[in-house]
């Protein structure tokens, strides 16, 4: 991976950090900003890492491998902590060794951390780590589980060596969201999410025309930013911190520059055209509802599960579980609070951070960054997101179009299976560098900037295409007459096995409804490959949990689906909610058949 190689002054300057901390410990972020240079503007040395990054901007790969890492931040002296997840969303992966919790420090300046160190409890404990970080009054804040604990940072060394203090515990881990992202405002006030159980607040979560709980009381314990004070321990969650309710999942959430504005990303509902698609098309439930980023003030409702943000009509509208006719009908959301700026549905905002450094051009300045964790839900259309996001703000308001900050991270494969990397976390330098973590291979990548600071605000590059396709003009021959789609002309019998009794034809059809191309939604959950994913199971490795992996057993799975899956949070519609024929079904629980039969019979 290409290295960022500073100047002979920046890295005499850096280096000479290095043995101040080693000696004296921390250094406050007023000195650290002070000691600080711009760097000098040159061209990048390497590849960014993989991801393409606007003019001027360089990345180099800060860390690689440290397991599934969520959200981080940094410390005045430069130090990196991330906090990693594991569990079920990861398909129960064995997590490196040691904590969960990881200090990463550059020691030489060169972009690229030489030490790391991992503390806090493991996997050994029965724990699995979390999303959720953040510094506070020189302590160390993190989710773990169900709690949130406090480290106090060490004088000598990076790495915390006493036992955590719990600041709170008892948040809820069931049904579909169970992290716990936080941030901690100047006056010791710390927000946290606790995201939404389900859906749509379903009876039957994801299942169709099933309407919404009337109240839904999910509302009293989850969906919504609850409050507490970062300097109280021993703290239990009920029902009465909660600060502002209506909000599905804010994955990311942030405190502003003023050190007191609340500001989160949430995550639009799943599945309208699965679940209702009398209501609504194929191409209207992969592009709605909205990703949206909100300002958040004591008693908010931004309306989940009664209303979503529909990006056509660019307002709140009724859900299909509580009345509403698929975007007509406003109601009751008239009455509820609106987003600050809106972003392309199922893209999943996983982070957000508010700029205010100094290193990059004025034009990002209190703008927002939001990594883009990717889709699953936008079939038959292709996944989208993988990508970091730059929203410009002035004065708590949206001031320009959204560009697409940094790209690239899933090389090419949009597909949460597939994706070589997925965006999971943002945060700011002391030095007003940006790094962006990774959860899907553990990396960190640090930004920097190396033009001029009057530049406006570009889009990154369209990364390149994926090595597995073939580039634009390569093919000299014509075209066959039955098009150009990647298995035209396919000898199926050749790659896959024909199960007793069916035929090739019936297993190519069942591979196209797999992956979306005849109307199936197979490969947005179990992935591209159909091994697996942290919404799926490995649909090739001959296991099986609702049969016994004949061909009735499958299609009897696929055409009742999974309610109540032993092994995952979220169910699965009947046909995974799609529209299928009886013949559809035989043809896509063919396909599953030959997927675990390689060498037939």
């Amino acid at each position: 991976m290409g290295r960022f190689l500073g100047t002979i002054l920046l890295g005499a300057l850096l280096s000479a950090a290095a043995v101040l901390l080693l000696t004296s410990g921390p250094l406050t972020a007023a000195a650290e900003n002070e000691a600080s240079t711009t760097p000098s503007a040159k061209a990048c040395p390497g590849d960014n890492g993989g991801i393409t990054l606007p003019a001027g901007f360089c990345a180099s790969v800060f860390a690689d491998n440290i397991g599934h890492a969520r959200h981080l931040v940094v410390a005045p002296n430069g130090v990196v902590y991330v906090n990693t997840w594991s569990g079920t969303y990861y398909g129960n992966d064995t997590p490196p060794p040691g904590g969960f919790l990881v200090a990463l420090q550059d020691i030489n300046g060169d972009g690229q951390a030489d030490v790391t160190a991992r503390f806090g409890d493991t996997i050994e404990h029965g724990d699995h780590g979390g999303t959720g970080i953040a510094l506070y009054k020189g302590a160390l804040y993190a989710e773990v589980n169900d709690r949130i604990v406090r480290y106090a940072l060490p004088k000598d060394g990076i790495a915390p060596t006493g036992a955590p203090e719990t600041i709170v515990s008892g948040l809820p881990l069931t049904g579909d969201h169970p992290m716990h992202p936080f941030a901690i405002d100047a006056n010791g006030n710390l927000f946290v999410d606790v995201a939404s159980a389900t859906n749509s607040c379903q009876s039957q979560n994801r299942m169709p025309n099933v309407p919404g709980d009337k109240p839904c009381t999910e509302l009293e314990t989850r969906g919504g930013i609850w409050r507490y004070d970062a300097n109280k321990t021993g703290q239990t969650f009920s029902p009465a911190e909660r600060y502002a309710t209506g909000i599905r999942n804010a994955d990311g959430i942030t405190i502003d520059q003023s050190g007191l504005g609340l500001y989160a990303a949430q995550q639009g509902r799943d599945e309208l055209y699965e679940n209702w698609p009398k209501l609504y098309n194929e191409n209207q439930g992969a592009n709605l509802p909205a990703e949206e980023l909100l300002q958040v003030k004591q008693g908010d409702d931004f309306g989940w599960p009664e209303c979503y943000f529909d990006n056509v009509q660019q307002k709140l509208v009724l859900a299909p579980e509580y009345g509403g006719d698929g975007g007509k009908t406003v109601g009751v959301c008239a009455e509820k609070k609106e987003s600050v700026a809106f972003f392309p549905a199922h893209w999943a905002p996983n982070d957000l951070m508010l700029y205010n450094g100094t290193q990059f051009p004025t034009a990002y300045q209190d703008g927002a960054f939001i990594a883009f964790h990717g889709s699953w839900n936008r079939a038959p259309l292709p996944q989208a997101g993988y990508n970091v996001v730059f929203q410009p703000l002035a004065n708590g308001k949206a001031s320009g179009k959204y560009v697409v900050f940094a790209d690239g991270f899933a090389g090419g494969h949009l597909d949460p299976g597939q994706a070589a990397h997925r965006p999971s976390g943002v945060a700011t330098g002391p030095d007003g560098s940006l790094y962006i973590a990774d959860d899907q291979h553990g990396r960190i990548w640090r930004v920097t900037f190396h033009g001029e600071k009057t530049v406006g605000v570009e889009p990154a590059p369209a990364p390149a295409k994926s090595a597995e396709a073939p580039a634009p003009g390569s093919t000299a021959q014509a075209q066959p007459p039955e098009g150009v789609h990647p298995d035209a002309g396919a000898d199926v019998t050749g790659s896959l096995p024909t199960p007793p009794g069916q035929t090739p034809q019936q297993v190519a059809l069942g591979e196209e409804i797999f992956h979306g191309e005849k109307g199936g939604t197979c490969a947005g959950c179990h992935g591209a490959n159909a091994k697996g994913s942290p919404l799926a199971p490995d649909l090739t490795n001959g296991k099986w949990r609702w049969g016994d992996g004949s061909i009735p057993s499958i299609a009897a799975t696929i055409t009742n689906g999974v309610p109540h899956p032993k092994d995952y949070r979220s169910g699965m519609p009947p046909m995974g909610g799609a529209q299928l024929m009886p013949t559809d079904v035989l043809a896509l629980a063919d396909y599953i058949w030959s997927l675990n039969h390689p060498n037939g019979g």
